[in-house]
């Protein structure tokens, strides 16, 4: 197996992962911006051990890879909390939707990061994914729970696309789980200033779903992911992981039995099939 299908395989594990991240927004009853100040020191302490165990270099090679490593750590901290205060406004079903619209935003984003000008048809699924998040939004109303999880979740998509087109061409020279020490460490030192008072009195069942969550479902699947940008491209990675909203939802309708409705599924399915004509073609 060459270092090609490793990428691959390890970019599809990761994909099943982050379904179940979503999952953690419900189960976990602490706001967003506490959720991403824990975990983010957690799963940072759980990389770092890593490294040192398996003797993996830590250190940067310059001064400009450290400030980027930190942009980076600022904009994954963001993500993530946007991510899961989509989730905790609306459901599962539109925030994973939502985020999901981050690949073609990469489509768009990383040609013109080159000076070219994106495909007519990557405008064209473009278009359709702005169609399926129009069909999802029943009421272009910021008082409807349903477009401020929409809302939230298509700019926490942006900041993830930005993301992975920095560390693909970038740091792309860095394996995973070092680019994800920094990342996490900086998102749990930028919000840990804005922690609620609810953190004080986080009870042991709800430690352990944060662990769960910093360990299973953070470091390892976003090193995995951040590892596979070394080998494919940051449009290919988007776009291949077109079952991403699919895992997540069913999860939430298995754990949390939640149905999502017939307009937010219709323009999913729309998403996920622009995304996987995109995929197609990468």
């Amino acid at each position: 197996m060459n270092e090609k299908q490793r990428s691959l395989m390890g970019l599809h594990l990761s994909v099943i992962l982050f379904g179940g991240t979503a999952l953690f927004a419900k189960l976990i009853p602490l706001p967003a911006v506490d959720i991403t100040a824990i975990r983010s020191f957690i799963a940072a302490g759980a990389l770092f051990v890593l490294l040192q165990a398996t003797g993996k270099p830590v250190l940067l090679a310059g001064a400009g890879h450290y400030c980027l490593m930190l942009l980076q750590g600022l904009i994954m901290g963001l993500h993530w909390i946007t991510f899961f205060h989509s989730m905790q406004v609306s459901s599962v079903a539109v925030g994973m939707i939502s985020l999901y619209t981050y690949p073609i935003m990469t489509v768009f984003m990383e040609p013109l990061w080159k000076g070219q000008r994106p495909h007519s048809a990557d405008m064209l699924c473009g278009g359709l994914v702005l169609a399926g998040v129009c069909l999802m939004v029943p009421d272009f109303s910021l008082s409807n729970n349903i477009t401020q999880g929409i809302c939230w979740g298509v700019l926490s998509a942006f900041l993830f696309a930005l993301r992975n087109v920095l560390q693909r061409h970038y740091l792309s020279r860095y394996r995973g789980d070092t680019s994800m020490f920094y990342q996490t460490l900086v998102a749990g030192l930028t919000t840990v200033w804005f922690l609620t008072p609810a953190a004080a009195s986080i009870t042991t069942p709800t430690w352990v779903k944060i662990i769960v969550l910093a360990l299973c479902f953070t470091a390892v699947p976003h090193s995995l992911f951040a590892g596979s940008l070394r080998r494919l491209k940051a449009k290919s990675a988007g776009l291949i992981a077109c079952l991403q909203p699919v895992y997540g939802t069913v999860f939430a309708l298995a754990v949390l039995q939640e149905v999502p409705e017939g307009m937010t599924v219709l323009g999913g399915v729309i998403i996920v099939c622009a995304a996987a004509v995109e995929s197609y073609r990468a």
